[in-house]
């Protein structure tokens, strides 16, 4: 049981703990609790990538962070873009942070047609993972982490109707399934792969003010939060705080043989109780969904890659 909890901040987190010679990959590295992520994950002796869209906020974030510190472009977004960032990285990678989003946006869709929230927060991160499985392999016992949120009790993956063709689209909607895909591709994820010793899990992070809420009305998400709290208001974090939950299942030994979970706080979640914003709902560890997820995933996935290659797509992705 770990001894960390609300307050803890990433750095506490991973006080002690000797990450050096290991690789990391953080998405989003360049803003909000990305940034604390990675500065904890370096400050405990870590070679960190920051993979992130505007690659001179991520240089600037690079410079104050002591330690290895890279930048990469990687806009999850584009499949192009994380064939690019995947084909580009060269030799083991053993912590996998999939913390980069989207939260709340209007209604915009990638080429391929699928919902923004979707394709960023989730087919992304899919598609990255799975190409970057090898690396992970080559770690010889990694870990990729999936950062969730309390958002995914709002809705679960609704397969039959997924990038909102056919019913209206609700931003609050798109962002909850989307965040429910990320603990489901956690579950099937640590499935398949921690016979290779890869562990996966999901987490929420807590409330944090950062730019994730660029598209959201603050008032209206805590009174909105309030209430599907019983009327209990949200407790902010700071980013340090926020990101103490990442980084303990990125490089703490608590995190050791742990897998397919969602955790919260810095401890496994309790499965949500009707009226609370903690917990997790018991659709986000419905295994039967997550391979549902997994399969429409790869196909959406390979299909992308196929059409902007050209190419036979099973030649192409790993997964």
């Amino acid at each position: 049981m770990s001894s960390f909890g609300f307050e803890s901040t990433a750095a506490e987190v991973l006080a002690g703990v000797d990450l050096a010679g290991r690789r990391a990959v953080v998405t989003g590295g360049a803003s909000g609790i990305g940034v604390e992520t990675a500065r904890a994950l370096a400050g405990a002796g870590a070679e960190v990538t920051l993979a992130v869209r505007d690659t001179a906020a991520g240089e600037r974030v690079a410079a104050q962070i002591a330690g290895a510190v890279h930048v990469a472009p990687l806009d999850l977004a584009d499949q192009a873009s994380v064939r690019a960032f995947a084909d580009a990285w060269d030799g083991p990678l053993h912590i996998l942070v999939n913390n980069a989003g989207v939260m709340a946006s209007p209604l915009g869709r990638t080429p391929e047609g699928w919902e923004l929230q979707f394709a960023t927060n989730h087919l992304g991160h899919f598609a990255l993972a799975a190409r970057l499985l090898p690396a992970l392999r080559a770690a010889g016992g990694a870990r990729v982490v999936a950062v969730s949120s309390t958002a995914h009790l709002r809705s679960p993956v609704v397969f039959e109707d997924i990038h909102f063709e056919r019913r209206e689209y609700e931003p609050w909607l798109a962002y909850g399934q989307s965040k429910t895909a990320n603990v489901l591709f956690a579950v099937e994820a640590d499935r398949r792969w921690s016979g290779d010793g890869i562990r996966v899990n999901a987490l929420n992070p807590g409330g944090i003010r950062t730019n994730l809420q660029r598209h959201v009305d603050v008032d209206e998400l805590v009174r909105t939060a309030t209430a599907a709290n019983g009327g209990v208001p949200i407790r902010w974090k700071t980013p340090e705080q926020g990101a103490a939950t990442s980084a303990l299942l990125a490089g703490s030994p608590l995190a050791d043989g742990v897998g397919g979970r969602y955790y919260e706080d810095c401890h496994e979640a309790e499965p949500n109780r009707p009226g609370t914003r903690t917990g997790v709902a018991a659709y986000a560890l419905d295994p039967d969904a997550a391979a549902r997820l997994w399969d429409v995933s790869t196909i959406a996935t390979r299909a992308a890659a196929s059409a902007s290659s050209g190419s036979d797509a099973t030649k192409l992705s790993p997964w």
